[in-house]
Order: C-alpha cells, then structure tokens, then sequence
C-alpha cells in the first residue's frame, strides 16, 4: 500500500462513484471521504470501497471541508480529488520518488478539461493544479477556489508529477453553470473581506464568463490584472486570454487590440499568440492574423488541443478563403486534418458554393 491518502469531499455525487473511486481504489492509496451533506446514495456507495467515510456540516466554505478531511487520513501525505475527475494516469514509483525529493514540495497534477473552441467544436484545456503535499506542512486557504498554502507563510514551491486526470464536470453545461451560480455567491462574499485579491478577482471573472455576462467578466478581469502579478503563473496566464476572448464576445475589438501590449511577456505561449490571431482577424488586420496563426501553428503545445495545429490552420483558410485565394485556402484546410469545418470548406470549395 502506497503511504499515500486521497482525501475527497463529497456531496450527491451517486453518479461518479464508480468511475472515480473505482481506478483509484486500484492504486493502493488509502481513500478517505467526507460527505457535507447528501441526499442520494453517495454515502452508501462511497462505503463500499473505503471504510474512511466521515460526516461533516456544510459550512459554505471548502477549505474547512478539505482540511478537516485531510485530518482524518491516516497519512500525512495527501492527494486531493474531485469527484467528477476520473483517472487517466498514474505512476506510484514517481509519488514515492517525489516524497524524498520534495518533503516540503507540492506537486502539481495534470487536469484535463473539455471544452469548446469558437467554431463549437469539441476541444480538451490541461491545466496544473496544485494536489498533493504533506499535511504537516501545507493546509488549505479560501472559502472558494480554495488553494494548498505552506502554514508557515512561506512562498510555495510546486513541481510537476506525472499524474493526470480527466475533468467530467466540465462536460455537462448546466452543471457548469449551477457551480458557477453557487460559487459565485461565496466568491463576491469573500471579496467583500479581500477586494484586493487577484486571485479572487480572476475566478469571479471566470464564473461571469461561464455564466455569459462577459461585460462583468471583463470587469473582474480588468481589476485583477491591474496588479503587479507573476505572469508565469498559470491564473495570470488564464486571465490574459479569458480577458481577450470575453472583449471579442463583446466586440469590443479596438480594445482587445491593447492585448498587443503584453505580446512580450506571454508571446511563448501558442494560446495566446492564437488569441492575438484572433484579434487581429477580428480587426481585418488579416496579414498579421496570418501571421500569428502561423506561429502558433509551429509551437509545440498548447493549453487548448488543437490552438497550435488545426484551429490555427483553419482560420488562415478561413482568411484565404475569404480574399478570394482558394489554393492556399485548400492547403491550410487540408493541413487540418479531420477537423469538421476543414472539411465542411473543402467540400463547399469542391461544390463550386463557396462563393
């Protein structure tokens, strides 16, 4: 057995149960389960695969969930997961590895969230989050988003493991924006206390943004980025291009344009570098939305599957297309692979009805 325990908070989950607990059941890592309060099966299924079942009163605010149940796990190293994450990847001789390594580290795991790309076609966003750390070191803060802080005030340090899992949540919109609805709540409770918290500020902006009211979106943006902030933190990075793609739902392009201004500081990411792509399309700045495309198309990840291959691709046909040059259109469509809007253009090409 791994000396390792998941700790989990739970409530109305019945319908993960299985495929969450099930994989990580296998892995030999203790499971240790808190229940806040549901009123369908969870508890009764959770029990089949862990004896580490406890109750606790829901108190509107999730760090008090986690750390009371990392206080019941019977180890002090700690991995935390959601219920509507399911396993993907897991290497146990890398955790124990890093338990020697890293004794007062955090190690970040990989997330991986479905989402959309503009066109509406299905794409994945990973993400690193903070999840595993020894509790004698670390609890956690913030009555919503809450994050893995050292308890004596230091400076975190984070290193990344080989660990991934696959976000389910995120595929079920109106569940989206229900947790949207509820967080929000408690995410503009907790700024009255702390108005000045970007972090805070960033995750509101992502509930607005979630809930399609980008005018309060970019406002939240806006405030938080107007702070001396890290810009290698993967927040700050998120919030920049949020911040882009709610001023374009808004078409507000002239002040997207201004993005422009920080191209130097994130310019090494191809999201990014496809946003102002995006921008400068929007603008019908077309040879510098080219321009951009091409770049992200050549760099060699992205945040969002598909930003530095085929979407970038796709809209440099799209571009071509639409001036009229249909060779050099047909090649980025075909540089597209199966990706359905490629193929939709060619075939329109092909049917003489692009015209």
């Amino acid at each position: 057995m791994l000396p390792i325990s998941v700790c989990m908070i739970a409530k109305n989950e019945e319908k993960n149960i299985e495929k969450c607990l099930a994989p990580l059941q296998q892995t030999g890592m203790e499971l240790v389960i808190v229940d806040t309060g549901s009123n369908d099966a969870t508890p009764a299924l959770a029990s089949q695969y862990t004896d580490k079942l406890y109750h606790y009163h829901w108190c509107d605010d999730f760090s008090m969930a986690r750390n009371y149940s990392i206080s019941r796990a019977s180890h002090d190293w700690i991995l935390v997961v959601d219920f509507d994450e399911y396993l993907e990847q897991i290497d146990p001789q890398e955790l124990l590895a890093f338990i020697k390594a890293h004794p007062t580290g955090i190690g970040t795991i990989v997330r991986n969230n479905p989402c959309h790309l503009l066109s509406g076609q299905k794409s994945v966003m990973t993400e690193r989050v903070a999840r595993f750390f020894n509790r004698t070191y670390h609890h956690y803060e913030g009555k919503i988003h809450e994050q893995v802080f050292p308890m004596d005030g230091s400076e975190p340090h984070y290193f990344p493991l080989n660990l991934s899992f696959y976000h389910q949540g995120y595929e079920e919109e109106e569940l989206l924006i229900q947790k949207s609805k509820r967080n929000l709540a408690l995410l503009l409770d907790s700024l009255m206390d702390t108005p000045d918290d970007p972090y805070l500020l960033y995750q509101t902006g992502k509930c607005y943004q979630v809930l399609k009211d980008y005018s309060s979106a970019c406002q939240y943006f806006d405030r938080g980025l107007s702070y001396d902030l890290d810009p290698a933190l993967t927040y700050v990075q998120d919030m920049v291009e949020a911040y882009g793609y709610c001023l374009l739902e808004l078409k507000e392009y002239d002040t997207a344009l201004n993005l422009a201004n920080v191209y130097d500081v994130f310019e090494s990411r191809a999201d990014f570098v496809f946003l102002m792509g995006l921008i400068y399309m929007n603008n019908a700045l077309f040879d510098p939305a080219i321009g951009e495309f091409k770049k992200a198309a050549s760099m060699n990840s992205s945040s969002v599957q598909g930003i530095n291959s085929y979407a970038a691709n796709y809209n440099i046909g799209v571009i071509y297309e639409c001036s009229g040059q249909i060779e050099e259109a047909i090649t980025y469509y075909k540089k597209c692979g199966d990706y359905s809007p490629a193929l939709s253009r060619l075939e329109a090409i092909r049917n003489g009805s692009w015209r």
